[in-house]
């Protein structure tokens, strides 16, 4: 396993990413902040809880887009991982639990504790979503809906950016959809030195037809596990 310090190009959006670089750091690795994604929260999202008897964030940014929109953290919380348990604590909810896994981890840590439920399911999210968690739910009797709280669109990088990813080592990419604007990038701007980590198998099919030095899936959909893969 080589410790070589390594430059790490970290794609996700803010402030999502700043978190990452700190841990990137933290591993003796440079880490370059350049997002291939911002999140935008929607004007107007007209949240309904009327019924909702619980909570499931899938994202850091459902989280804060929910915590923006109001002040009730009375409802019971599920989180798809540790980084979204510890946002929802710290955006100030009681009741968290984490299911340390992917969307189909977290629709079963809800199902098995649907006698516990006393309400809706409200799954606060994008616009476009990774899976279908209210759709699981709602297929194992689970009442569930969606609320669309913000979107996430493709960034453009400045020519400093672009200019400086030829010397990246490594790439983090964290989403299907990050991933497609990796891709469109590629397309422009070959990176033929660059290993492509991606959080999970669903992450790198986009980039499945990409020419680089190497694309490599998290064995879990986790931050860490992620990040493990750097030094191997």
């Amino acid at each position: 396993m080589s410790k070589t310090p390594q430059r790490i190009w970290i794609t996700r959006a803010q402030p999502g990413a700043a978190a990452t670089a700190a841990r990137v750091r933290d591993m003796g690795h440079e880490a370059f902040v350049a997002p291939l994604l911002e999140v935008r929260n929607l004007p107007d999202p007209g949240l309904d809880l009327e019924g909702v008897g619980a909570l499931a964030f899938t994202s850091t940014n459902g989280v804060r887009a929910f915590a923006e929109l109001t002040d009730d953290r009375s409802l019971r919380v599920f989180a798809v991982g540790q980084a979204t348990a510890q946002a929802a604590k710290a955006a100030g909810f009681k009741r968290v639990l984490s299911a340390d896994g992917d969307v189909a981890a977290l629709a079963e840590g809800i199902a098995v504790r649907r006698a516990e439920l006393t309400g809706a399911v409200l799954h606060p999210g994008a616009a476009e979503l990774a899976g279908d968690l209210a759709g699981v739910l709602k297929r194992n009797g689970i009442e569930a809906r969606q609320a669309i709280l913000y979107d996430t669109v493709a960034a453009t990088l400045d020519p400093a950016d672009l200019a400086r990813l030829p010397d990246m080592d490594v790439a983090l990419v964290y989403s299907p959809k990050a991933a497609q604007a990796l891709a469109a990038l590629l397309r422009a701007q070959p990176l033929p030195q660059l290993r492509v980590l991606c959080l999970s198998k669903a992450v790198l099919k986009p980039l499945v037809r990409t020419r680089v030095a190497a694309k490599v899936f998290s064995p879990f959909p986790l931050e860490a596990a992620l990040l493990n893969l750097i030094d191997r």
